[in-house]
């Protein structure tokens, strides 16, 4: 017997498996960049840490639709970032807050 199964009976449960995999894979995207933020030492919620990228060589975002692709594609980007919580990401963003003097000279070098 054929399986006539299609994506509108299992968008639920489809749903729900992507967004459980991309909470783990930042879990471990967290843990892998050291757990806290780089500048400020934050670590209480997951939810308020970004990665920012210190490479111009940005091959996808891991927020978007990075958390998809395979942990090894994902741990090269990773290694083009650094871990911070998103009040330190803005100011980075804003011109507010600079990066420490190592994690500038990786970005320039």
């Amino acid at each position: 017997m054929v399986d006539k199964r299609k994506y509108a009976d299992r968008r639920e449960e489809l749903i729900k498996a992507v967004a459980k995999r991309r909470r783990k894979v930042k879990t471990l995207a967290i843990e892998y960049k050291g757990g806290k933020c780089q500048i400020c030492g934050y670590h209480k919620y997951q939810g308020a840490m970004d990665l920012h990228h210190i490479t111009g060589n940005k091959k996808f975002g891991i927020g978007e639709k990075g958390y998809t692709r395979s942990w090894k594609k994902i741990k090269e980007e990773l290694d083009k970032c650094i871990l911070v919580c998103a009040n330190c990401h803005r100011e980075i963003e804003g011109g507010v807050t600079q990066l420490p003097g190592v994690i500038r000279v990786e970005k320039s070098g």
